[in-house]
């Protein structure tokens, strides 16, 4: 994946922070998501917002709309959507915990009319470190319930992945993979 500038990416996140609040229907947590994304928004430098903004939108990953008091709202596109899942889910590998030793496992049946979004998702998988141990099943080390779940939302995939924790016997090959010896 092509290195993408901190501050675009910040801003990325930062609109997805409003997307996400859709997918959240507890009060409390989208009481936290709101303090958090304004303390953030309150950080960032006007001058080099306007120009990345600016950025974002030659680059179609935001659309702008005004509205009829003559405002502006930016959006983000589904391209700005998948980018900034992109980064999110990047910080989510990076991220380290201790093992529990139980695995993520994600299963699909994903339909053939559905091609280009099962590509997205493995794709997705695959950058987030999932291991292929299977076609469609995929492991991970540990615990991204989270994100998963965020993925399969905005993929639209509920009725066709399922995904939980399992413990596997034997599992020296996978131990070695992930760098859990």
């Amino acid at each position: 994946m092509k290195q993408f500038n901190p501050f675009r990416e910040k801003i990325l996140l930062l609109l997805l922070a409003g997307f996400a609040l859709c997918f959240t229907y507890s009060p409390h947590r989208q009481r936290r998501i709101f303090k958090a994304t304004c303390r953030a928004w309150k950080k960032i430098n006007e001058k080099k917002l306007k120009q990345e903004i600016f950025n974002l939108h030659r680059s179609r990953l935001i659309e702008r709309k005004r509205d009829s008091n003559g405002l502006y709202t930016y959006i983000l596109t589904d391209k700005g959507k998948l980018k900034a899942l992109g980064c999110q889910l990047k910080k989510m590998k990076n991220r380290k915990t201790k093992w529990s030793g139980k695995y993520m496992v994600a299963m699909f049946d994903i339909p053939e009319d559905l091609k280009k979004t099962r590509d997205t998702f493995r794709r997705k998988l695959k950058e987030i470190g999932f291991y292929e141990l299977q076609k469609s099943v995929f492991v991970f080390p540990f615990n991204c319930r989270k994100e998963l779940k965020f993925l399969i939302d905005f993929l639209h995939l509920k009725n066709y992945v399922k995904y939980g924790f399992l413990e596997l016997c034997d599992d020296n090959h996978l131990k070695k993979i992930f760098g859990l010896n």
